[in-house]
């Protein structure tokens, strides 16, 4: 797959991954709705899929794994930097095909994206903290 594809699925995920946490709906119905209400043609559904369902099955169990390394509590995040470090905390986990740098870039630019003015930074900051464990395998 194409990487503007995964790019394309990592930014919807982030909308659904939003919406889920502000509308309290079910995953599937905000999945759907972001189905339905973009063009999906040019996105990786199976990846877009894969991390909406993966942090769906246990939020609890990534926001403890990513917890750590905030220096705050998970409860304490705005919804977009929650979503952003649930997202790649999810990668960093289960999706050891994308490369740990490629994981922390994106969520980088996502958060300057739809992030407050310097998320960015936190976002980094927390995920280089959080690689050193979460993928303690992989060569820096």
């Amino acid at each position: 797959m194409k990487p503007a594809a995964r790019k394309k699925a990592r930014t919807l995920a982030l909308q659904a991954l939003y919406s889920y946490l502000m509308s309290g709906n079910e995953m599937r119905q905000v999945e759907l709705a972001m189905a339905t209400s973009n063009d999906m043609s040019q996105v990786d559904m199976e990846y877009f899929q894969a991390i909406l369902h993966g942090v769906d099955a246990d939020p609890e169990a990534i926001d403890a794994a990513y917890k750590p390394y905030l220096g705050r509590l998970p409860e304490e995040l705005d919804p977009i930097e929650k979503s952003i470090m649930r997202l790649a905390t999810f990668e960093l986990i289960e999706r050891i095909d994308t490369p740990f740098k490629v994981v922390i870039n994106e969520a980088i630019e996502l958060a300057k994206t739809f992030g407050a003015e310097e998320s960015h930074k936190f976002i980094n900051g927390a995920l280089d903290k959080a690689v050193k464990t979460l993928r303690k395998d992989e060569r820096r």
